[in-house]
């Protein structure tokens, strides 16, 4: 099973800026990803530049698309970075998100960070045509 574990973006990454305590944080950011890597659960994992230096495409009608560059506006929506790992179950994941280090800050409060499990390629078999799921399998996803 393989999930994510989602950085919210704050006004300052969006600006930016790290957090106050800055080098704390990535000593613990560092040893948490390092323990997930000795335990064989991290697949990868990112911070992301701010917006500003992004676009999105907005699809219309006829499948006319539409570059809007970046920023953009609600900080609250959008990613600042994440961690992709691989557990057996869903409760090992649950344990180790519990143990990420707020990221932002040592004493930040009202932050949070999201976990989503990702399909795996068996999880569309019956939807998908069979042949459809081998060509992705074959170009080596999961």
């Amino acid at each position: 099973m393989r999930f994510m574990i989602i950085v919210k973006a704050t006004p300052e990454s969006e600006a930016g800026g790290w957090p106050e305590g800055s080098d704390k944080l990535f000593e613990a950011m560092g040893a948490y990803h390092e323990e997930l890597a000795r335990a064989g659960a991290l697949l990868d994992a990112s911070g992301l530049q701010p917006s500003s230096k992004g676009w999105r495409i907005r699809y219309g009608a006829n499948d006319k698309r539409t570059v809007i560059d970046g920023p953009f506006t609600e900080s609250k929506e959008l990613v600042a970075g994440y961690t992709l790992i691989q557990t057996r179950t869903r409760e090992e994941a649950l344990e180790w998100t519990r143990r990420f280090p707020n990221p932002v800050g040592f004493d930040a409060q009202g932050v949070e960070i999201e976990v989503r499990q990702l399909y795996e390629l068996e999880d569309f078999e019956g939807i998908a045509p069979k042949q459809e799921i081998e060509k992705f399998k074959e170009i080596g996803m999961k």
